[in-house]
């Protein structure tokens, strides 16, 4: 008896993991297909980490191709809906025993994701300001709001053991864990998008964040809760899938731009799982090397320091390499919290900093805040791939990391860890 149950429990699993690989093959062709189309729609960039063809104009690469992954993920999922649901259908003895809400919930995680893609191609298209990049994650969220409000409602975390005595075992959130759940949704999609600039960058942290939410997944299947970590599967297997695709093309030498469409859809979808499959702490945990390229970006983000349009490093066309770039700006424009960042990051050299330059030394030079700048300040000048090599090793121990907290450092804290 307990065999025919986990057969019918792991079987649509399999379907799903067969259904992405033919997504995978199908996304692997479909989008040097879709070149020429987004070249004419006048979609393209140029690859600035490049040399130009010896007398000609630079190569245009075609952009915003997140976009065919995000509609080859969607067709996957809307043909595997009936999937999970026939079988529970199968188990059921009558109407009641089906499980409605989790349809619900199926249904609204799709419609999140589904929001997202269009408002990031929209981005790609119009050139959204940044405050804009901030309201749409938060709008493409209130579906999934409203179903937990509805279905789950618990608002309920518990207390690490060094604050237990003081406020209890458990606190009640109340609308501030809705307010946390929509910074997540915020967060996860801007925290990849900012981490970017170098070829395959952007699809290759999105696919090692999904590896390991699969792995923790499949640890937590055993646990006694099975349901909400194959919630998660159906979603992350279809999209790891599409991303290894887009991955293939966008790696060096890039002949494609996933945009801000796929960076959006991405964080979506990890957001859509982390909420609805219970595991948004341990989200968090596998996005550390993100949490730490925000933390290091705050001083240009909020603009205590001047942010450039771009902040991608600068490539050197005499050695084929990336170095650090640099933003300048008239010391004296610095306001009390720039100046005293400049003076923290220099003094704990976390920024490169030339001082009295340009004219008559009214000038001051740094490097950008962003990771990858900080990665070039420790290794040097390095040529694309295998920065973006070193980055994806980054972004491997990060997840070991995480499994280490989740699993070893939790219990410290916690007396129960599932």
């Amino acid at each position: 008896m307990e065999e025919e149950f986990d057969w019918k429990m792991y079987f649509p699993v399999v379907l799903n993991a067969l259904m992405s690989v033919v997504g995978f093959v199908v996304t692997l062709r479909l989008l040097p297909m879709s070149f020429d189309l987004f070249l004419k729609a006048g979609l393209s960039g140029r690859d600035m980490s490049k040399k130009a063809p010896p007398g000609g104009k630079p190569v245009q690469v075609p952009e915003s191709l997140g976009v065919i992954a995000g509609a080859m993920f969607l067709i996957i999922m809307f043909l595997f809906i009936p999937v999970p649901f026939w079988t529970s259908w199968w188990r059921a003895e009558n109407y009641e025993d089906f499980p409605h809400h989790r349809f619900v919930e199926f249904i609204a995680a799709l419609l999140s994701i589904c929001c997202m893609i269009f408002l990031g191609f929209a981005d790609d298209v119009l050139n959204l300001r940044w405050r804009h990049k901030l309201q749409l994650p938060t709008m493409a969220t209130l579906p999934l709001l409203m179903v937990y409000f509805v279905n789950i409602g618990s608002t309920t975390i518990i207390v690490p053991k060094p604050l237990d005595q003081l406020v209890g075992h458990s606190v009640n959130l109340g609308v501030l864990y809705y307010v946390y759940m929509g910074m997540l949704a915020v967060f996860c999609t801007n925290a990849i998008n900012i981490l970017a600039g170098i070829n395959g960058i952007e699809a290759g942290q999105s696919l090692v964040i999904g590896i390991s939410i699969i792995i923790f997944n499949l640890i937590q299947l055993t646990g006694d809760l099975p349901e909400i970590n194959l919630f998660s599967l159906y979603f992350m297997i279809p999209y790891c899938a599409v991303c290894a695709a887009i991955l293939y093309h966008n790696w060096y030498p890039s002949a494609l731009f996933v945009g801000d469409t796929f960076c959006y859809f991405s964080g979506m979808t990890f957001a859509v799982v982390g909420i609805l499959g219970h595991f948004s702490k341990t989200m968090l945990l596998f996005f550390i090397p993100q949490v730490l390229n925000f933390l290091y970006s705050v001083p240009q983000l909020f603009h205590f320091v001047p942010c450039p349009r771009h902040r991608l490093p600068r490539y050197n066309p005499q050695t084929d390499k990336l170095e650090m770039s640099y933003t300048k700006f008239k010391t004296k424009d610095l306001n009390i919290l720039g100046r005293l960042v400049i003076q923290l990051f220099g003094m704990f050299r976390l920024i490169d900093i030339k001082q009295g330059v340009g004219e008559n030394g009214e000038y001051t030079e740094c490097n950008n805040f962003t990771l990858i700048n900080f990665l070039l300040r420790l290794i040097g000048p390095t040529r694309e791939p295998r920065l973006t090599t070193y980055m994806l090793i980054i972004q491997v121990i990060g997840s070991f990391v995480a499994f280490a907290i989740r699993y070893q450092l939790a219990r410290v804290f916690y007396d129960v860890v599932e």
